[in-house]
C-alpha cells in the first residue's frame, strides 16, 4: 500500500468519526441563516468545530468580525488553504448551499488533522464571510494572505451538474446617482429637472449597449430610488448595476462604456450623475491545469462522475484568490432535481439526505486533493508554474 493510500484511509476514518457533527452543523445553519457580514452565530459554530479538531484559531481574523483562520503547522512542507463559506441570502436562506459546502470544508480539515504530523507542512482553514456581497476573499487576497499558499481550494454546492473545471465571471457592482431639481409636477414641471428621467434613459442606453458587447457579457440592474411623491419632479434617482465578463480586462472596457452612457443620459436630461462601487469587485477564476487535472483524478478515484466545463457560471470571490495562488473550486451536486441556485427549492434541499451525503463525499474529495499537494513536491511545482503562466497571460 502506498503512503497516499494509507493516509487516505486514515483520513476517511477521521471524516467518518466527525461526519454526524458536520451534518448537524450544516442543518443548524440552514435553520438559522445569517446574511453576509452578519454571520456571527455561524462563524462561531465553525470556529468551535475546528477548535475541537485541534486547530489554532484566530477569530475574528484580519479585522473582519465574522472571518477566522484555523492553522495546523507541522513543520516545513507544503501549504494548503481550505476555504469555507457560510453566509445566506436575504429572504430565502441558504439557497446557494453555503451551509453544506462550508461543512464540507470543515469536515475535510477534521479528516486531515490527525495525519498532519506525518504529512508535514501547514494546513489552513480560512473562514471567508460575505461571498454574496463584499466577498471577504477579495480583501484577503488583495492583502496577500494567500500569496504563500501552494493550493487554495473549496467545493461549491451545485444542482445536478458536476464540474471540476469551474469558471466564473469577473464582476463590478456600480451605483449611479442622478441628481436634478425638484418642482411641482403639475403646477410648474418646467422648473424641474427630472433625475428619474436620467436614470430611465441610462437603462435604455445599457439595453442598446448589449448589441455591441460579446455574448458572454452580463449587465443587469435595479432602481434603488426613483423619487418620493408623484406630485414632485424627482430630484434624485439611484440605480445599481452588476457588470460581468469572463475577463477582467474586457470588463474594464465595458464599464467605461457604461460611464459614457451615464454621462450621456445626464446630459440629455439636464441632470448630473455620479457613480461608485457599492461592492468590492470580483475577478474571474483563473485556470490551473495541474491542479484541475489532479482534482479530476481524485473525483475518478472516488467514483464521482463529472462533466466538462461549460463556461463561466456566475461570479465568485474565489476568482480573486486565483489571481494570487493556484486555486480550484469544483462543484458537487447536493440535489437530483434541476433546481437552480438562489431559489427556495434549492434552499430546502440543503437539509436533505443528498446534501448530507455530499458533505461527506465533498470532504473526502477536498482532503485527498490536499493530501496530494502535501505529498507531491512535483505537483506543487507544476501548479505554481501553471499559475505563473496564466497570470502572465492575464496581465
Amino acid at each position: 500500500m502506498s503512503e497516499y493510500e494509507s493516509l487516505a484511509r486514515a483520513v476517511d476514518a477521521a471524516i467518518d468519526g466527525k461526519a454526524a457533527e458536520a451534518v448537524a452543523l450544516s442543518d443548524a445553519m440552514a435553520a438559522d441563516p445569517e446574511i453576509s457580514e452578519s454571520e456571527f452565530r455561524s462563524s462561531k459554530a465553525h470556529v468551535d468545530f475546528i477548535g475541537r479538531c485541534g486547530f489554532a484559531v484566530e477569530y475574528p481574523y484580519h479585522g473582519m468580525p465574522t472571518a477566522y483562520k484555523g492553522t495546523m503547522n507541522a513543520g516545513p512542507g507544503g501549504r494548503v488553504a481550505i476555504m469555507a463559506e457560510y453566509d445566506a441570502l436575504p429572504g430565502i436562506g441558504h439557497a446557494c448551499g453555503h451551509n453544506v459546502h462550508g461543512a464540507m470544508s470543515l469536515l475535510a480539515g477534521a479528516g486531515l488533522a490527525p495525519v498532519m504530523k506525518e504529512l508535514k507542512g501547514e494546513l489552513r482553514l480560512v473562514g471567508t464571510p460575505a461571498e454574496e456581497t463584499n466577498g471577504a476573499k477579495i480583501t484577503m487576497a488583495a492583502d496577500g494572505l494567500f500569496d504563500d499558499v501552494d493550493l487554495a481550494l473549496m467545493i461549491h454546492s451545485s444542482n445536478r451538474d458536476c464540474r471540476v473545471r469551474y469558471r466564473s465571471l469577473a464582476m463590478d457592482g456600480i451605483e449611479f446617482r442622478f441628481a436634478g431639481r425638484a418642482s411641482h409636477a403639475a403646477a410648474s414641471p418646467w422648473e424641474g429637472r427630472n433625475a428619474l428621467n436620467g436614470a430611465q434613459l441610462f437603462f435604455h442606453a445599457i439595453d442598446m449597449l448589449r448589441q455591441h458587447v460579446k455574448p458572454d457579457v452580463r449587465m443587469h440592474g435595479i432602481y434603488v430610488d426613483g423619487g418620493k411623491a408623484c406630485n414632485i419632479v424627482p430630484e434624485t434617482a439611484t440605480v445599481r448595476f452588476y457588470f460581468r465578463s469572463p475577463r477582467r480586462a474586457y470588463l474594464d472596457g465595458i464599464v467605461q462604456k457604461a460611464y459614457n452612457a451615464a454621462r450621456g443620459a445626464a446630459l440629455a436630461t439636464e441632470t448630473e450623475v455620479a457613480w461608485s462601487n457599492f461592492e468590492l469587485s470580483f475577478d474571474e477564476v483563473m485556470p490551473n491545469e495541474a491542479a484541475e487535472s489532479m482534482m479530476e483524478g481524485v473525483y475518478r478515484e472516488l467514483g464521482v462522475a463529472f462533466g466538462p466545463g461549460t463556461g463561466p457560471e456566475g461570479s465568485s470571490d474565489v476568482g480573486n484568490v486565483s489571481m494570487r495562488c493556484p486555486t480550484i473550486q469544483p462543484t458537487l451536486p447536493i440535489v437530483d432535481q434541476p433546481f437552480a441556485l438562489h431559489t427556495r427549492d434549492f434552499s430546502a434541499a440543503t437539509v436533505g439526505p443528498l446534501a448530507h451525503g455530499a458533505i461527506v463525499t465533498g470532504a473526502r474529495l477536498i482532503a485527498r486533493a490536499a493530501l496530494k499537494a502535501f505529498l507531491e513536491p512535483g505537483l506543487r511545482t507544476a501548479m505554481k508554474a501553471d499559475f505563473i503562466r496564466e497570470k502572465n497571460a492575464v496581465e
